[in-house]
């Protein structure tokens, strides 16, 4: 690596300060931080310092989401040969996913770091590592048709309008890859839902039959799936929402390293099954329900992109609560929410998106309150002569 530093650094000398490509040393500055780690520390002021970063960070989501990723080209393929042919090789599922979703990958790092490299410039700030994990959120969340400009203007509208315009990484109040997938679903509907646009299609075939389980489910069909299919994801969804069980390694592997918090992850499952189980419960009530309300408590977890969103997206630590009891109460709604959406708006079923999105609102609300119930507390406990100095976790 040592060369690439000496390239780097004789590459480097146009951008110093005062020479003439100086006003875009922030896009040298981002190639340079992305490759070696940043050598520089604070010298005044205090500070707490040890070896994580925000490349750190955005990189150990990265490695959390890249099992999902393979499982989910592989998936893709095998969705569409297994209806036009009878046998289907692995590597040849593979290949046929990867070439539909790697495209869609590129054109999502291609729009979206050229317009935060040329936010960055415009400003006059260095270029942060965040978009590293939207870049690969945003077309996992897609459908697999989705048409590549469509996709890009999806970006352009989550970077500027999502994240920019509040002042880039870490001053977004909303999730920047649900803002792209809000808009495409709003701005493009026919090629955000319906029977179809889940599964690759070909020139040769009129239709391919694929729509997701909860699809089905609102249109009052049955499903053929059993319950280990939809954990371990062999079924129609977006490109990477459906494997249960990748996702809960990858939620595994986020709470271990600290990088995701287990109180959201947590209390959005509760949510969910509390949900779950109102539903599940009506009948016994005398409560006529529908396909959806008899669905069982535990397949609402395994289906859609529930799972995914919660692990993925609701322990974005910039726009979820902060506080402790924050994030319970946070993850708690997204769970309750998600469900009561999918359920009773049948023209959209599936609704984790607009619940994580509703408490990205809310959030810093949640925190307001929680703060506020704590120094009251503290006021109170002073007044009748309890010791000041005890710590109460927020």
């Amino acid at each position: 690596m040592e060369w690439i530093r000496q390239k780097l650094d004789k590459f480097k000398k146009p951008f110093a300060k005062g020479e003439k490509l100086e006003k875009y040393s922030p896009a040298y500055n981002a190639i340079d931080t992305f490759l070696f780690t940043p050598n520089h520390t604070t010298r005044k002021g205090a500070h707490i310092r040890d070896a994580v970063d925000l490349k750190r960070v955005m990189i150990t989501v990265v490695l959390a989401l890249l099992p999902v990723l393979l499982f989910s080209m592989w998936n893709t393929g095998y969705q569409y040969l297994k209806q036009v042919q009878p046998e289907v090789d692995f590597w040849e599922a593979f290949g046929h996913g990867a070439m539909e979703i790697l495209p869609m990958i590129v054109v999502s790092y291609a729009v979206g770091l050229g317009i935060e490299f040329a936010f960055a410039i415009f400003r006059g700030h260095d270029v942060n590592e965040g978009y590293l994990v939207t870049g690969l959120l945003i077309p996992m969340i897609m459908p697999v048709g989705l048409p590549l400009w469509m996709l890009a203007i999806s970006v352009v509208f989550a970077v500027i309008i999502g994240k920019e315009a509040f002042g880039g990484t870490g001053m977004n109040i909303l999730n920047p890859a649900l803002t792209a997938r809000a808009f495409a679903f709003f701005a493009y509907p026919t090629y955000m839902s319906g029977n179809g646009v889940w599964v690759m299609n070909a020139s040769d075939l009129d239709a391919v039959s694929g729509e997701t389980i909860l699809g089905s489910l609102a249109a009052g069909q049955e499903i053929s799936y059993e319950t280990m299919d939809m954990f371990m994801g062999v079924i129609p969804g977006s490109v990477s929402e459906t494997s249960a069980a990748l996702i809960i390694l990858g939620a595994l592997f986020l709470i271990l390293t600290k990088v995701g918090s287990w109180r959201i992850i947590l209390s959005s499952l509760i949510g969910a099954v509390v949900m779950g189980l109102i539903f599940n419960a009506l009948p016994a009530l005398g409560v006529e329900g529908n396909m959806l309300t008899n669905f069982p408590w535990y397949n609402h977890l395994l289906v859609g992109g529930l799972m995914f969103g919660i692990v993925y997206m609701a322990t974005d630590p910039v726009s979820a609560s902060q506080t402790t009891k924050g994030k319970w109460i946070y993850g708690f709604l997204i769970g309750f929410l998600s469900v009561m959406i999918r359920v009773f708006n049948p023209a959209y079923p599936e609704g984790v998106m607009l619940a994580i999105l509703l408490m990205n609102v809310f959030a810093p609300t949640i925190d307001h309150y929680v703060i506020s119930a704590n120094i009251k507390r503290r006021v109170k406990r002073k007044k009748e002569g309890i010791n000041p100095q005890v710590k109460t976790v927020v």
